[in-house]
Parts: C-alpha cells; structure tokens; sequence
C-alpha cells in the first residue's frame, strides 16, 4: 500500500540552542529582531524543536538531550561574545553538527576564526550576510548558508494608514558617522585597530547615512534618544510616510524593517552593498539611492509629496518584505539548511 506523500510525518529535527544570557537576546534591547528570532520564530516552525540551554561561563555538551540532532549556537564567539559560554567542555566528543550564527563579517581575522572554530568545533555557519561576503573574511573552507534574520511580521501587521503620516519630511534613524575631525581620527584608529579594516568603520558603514542627515527636511533624533526602541521601532517609522534605509558596507535590518513599516524607503543600493539580492526593484518597491542621486531623488519625493505613485511604491514594498524577508521565512530556510547537516 502506497502512503499518500501529505501523509507521512516528517520527524522534527531537535536542536540544542545553546546561549549565554546577555542583553542582546531580550526584549530590554534597543534592537530586538535577534530576540524574536531566537526566542520566538524558531519555536514557531513546524520542522524544528527547540530546547534552549542557557549557561553561564562554562557549558558541558553532555547536559544536551540524548535525541539532539543539532547544535545551534548564537554566535561563534568572536563579536557577540558576551552572549556565548567562554567553554564548552566534550564539544569534540560528540558526533553532532554545530552550526553558527556569526556576527559582523568586518571583526574577522583568520586566526580568531580558525580558533573559534575549533574551540566550539563548528560543522557551518549561517547569518544575514551574503554569502560573498562570508567568503572574504571566512575564505572558502568552510559551509555557510545566508539566512536573512531580522523582520518580525508580527509587529507590522497594523500600521498607520499612508495618508495620515508625515510628508514634508524624511525619516532617518539609526547610527551615524562621526563628523568631528579628532572624532573621525579615533574611528579610523579604532578600525585599524580592532579590524584591520575600514569597513569596520562608521565613517564607511554610514556614510551616505550620515550625508543625507545634513538636510534641512531629513528628520532624526539618536536612537537612545528616544522612546522608539525595540519592539516600539515600527511606532516610528509609521510616523512618516518615507523614511532612509542607507548602510554603505552591506544591508542592515532596516532594509527589511522600513518596508515593512509601510513606508517609501530610500534604499541605498550599490554594486558593494549587495542590497540587489534581497529582491526590491527601483520605483516599483522602493527607491534605490546612492551617494550621486539621494538628494535628487528626494527633491523629486518632496516637490510632488501628493503623488498617489509614493503609496503604490510603499505598499509594494510592504508586501514584498513581510512575504520574503520575514523571521518566518528566515527559519524556514534554516530548518532546510540544517536537514542537510545531518542527512
């Protein structure tokens, strides 16, 4: 007898997350999306089941179930230390795959990424990066699959209505650039530093971030500087009818969060912010920037702020960020990465 194929129940792959307590994984944060993605989408897809262990300094891998197909850590250690045990005893003596969320590609070097990996005894990688950028700080050793992490759906399901939102002006937040000569020096110190690389740098990250920021009709107000934190981000966004999405060195979350929020984003896209590959198109989702046309194109927004074609951008926009770049979807790929772990 031939079992009908939506019959069969596909056994669930187990995974032992394991994470240090640390701020970055709560709600308390200023960003929350790694919270939500941790905490909240993994539990939330069928594929997968997810026992958490929280420790402290030193974790031993024989505390994790006996049925764990998989180890998921939330950092390989090197930028997001704070969140990760400093040791994981027996880790090399158990046949399991060990898969890594990494941090900010810029903090890399060969030799700390060579230790780590043998400290926690990674099988692969994954993270937001593309995988071309994974490659030049990581080489080709090493099996990485590119999950884009960072949009809760579920906080932009309902938004205020396009036609009640501020015109006259555009949105920016987030982090900036120094503008201070001494300033400016310390970072680039700072980045030669740490890194080894100007990427590393605010001045290279924000730069077209920071330039749109001298404008008389561009709003912004430092992050801590106000109440629209975490989980309140949206609340926001939802204020303006457009709003920058501009990191200079690779996409960020806003790139999938501003959409989201149901506004016209002014997406920064270049040939080395790899931003073309998360699917948005020019004047039909968003409006693509960069450091010779944003203020044309902003004048172009302003000077007919009426224009019924804004709202049709924003809405494609929306939609095409809550179907593609969502927490859920981000999982769903995950939960495939990891089958080929371990299959």
């Amino acid at each position: 007898m031939i079992i009908p194929r939506y019959l069969i129940m596909e056994k669930k792959i187990n995974v032992a997350l394991i994470y240090r307590a640390c701020e970055t994984l709560t709600k308390q944060h200023y960003y929350t999306y790694y919270y939500h993605f941790f905490m909240n989408a993994l539990n939330r897809n069928e594929r997968l089941s997810i026992k958490y262990y929280e420790t402290e300094e030193v974790f031993n891998i024989k505390e994790i179930s006996d049925e764990t197909d998989i180890i998921f850590l939330v950092e390989n250690g090197i930028t997001g230390d704070a969140c990760m045990p400093v040791e994981i005893k027996n880790i090399d003596t158990v046949d399991i795959p060990v898969l890594s969320k990494i941090g900010d590609t810029h903090a890399m070097n060969k030799k700390n990424i060579e230790k780590n990996n043998d400290k926690y005894n990674i099988t692969a990688y994954c993270g937001h990066q593309p995988e071309e950028l994974f490659r030049k700080y990581y080489g080709n050793k090493f099996n990485f699959k590119t999950i884009l992490i960072g949009l809760e759906s579920a906080l932009y399901q309902k938004i205020l209505p396009f036609e009640e939102r501020i015109k006259s002006k555009i949105l920016n937040t987030g982090a900036l650039a120094p503008t201070k000569f001494f300033s400016k020096l310390l970072s680039e110190y700072r980045s030669y530093a740490f890194w080894r690389d100007m990427k590393g740098n605010a001045l290279k990250q924000y730069k077209l971030r920071t330039m749109c920021n001298s404008l008389s009709y561009v709003d912004y107000t430092s992050t801590l500087d106000h109440d629209y934190v975490g989980d309140k981000y949206h609340l926001w966004l939802e204020k303006y009818c457009a709003s920058i999405a501009a990191t200079t060195y690779c996409y960020t979350a806003k790139y999938f969060e501003i959409p989201a929020a149901g506004c016209l984003t002014f997406m920064e896209v270049t040939d080395e912010n790899f931003a073309r590959s998360l699917g948005f198109k020019d004047n039909e989702s968003a409006i693509f920037i960069n450091e010779k046309n944003y203020e044309e194109k902003f004048e172009e927004y302003l000077g007919d702020i009426n224009n019924k074609k804004w709202k049709e951008i924003a809405t494609k926009g929306r939609k095409h960020a809550l179907n593609n770049l969502s927490n859920d979807n981000a999982v769903d790929e995950l939960a495939k990465f990891m089958s080929s772990l371990i299959n």
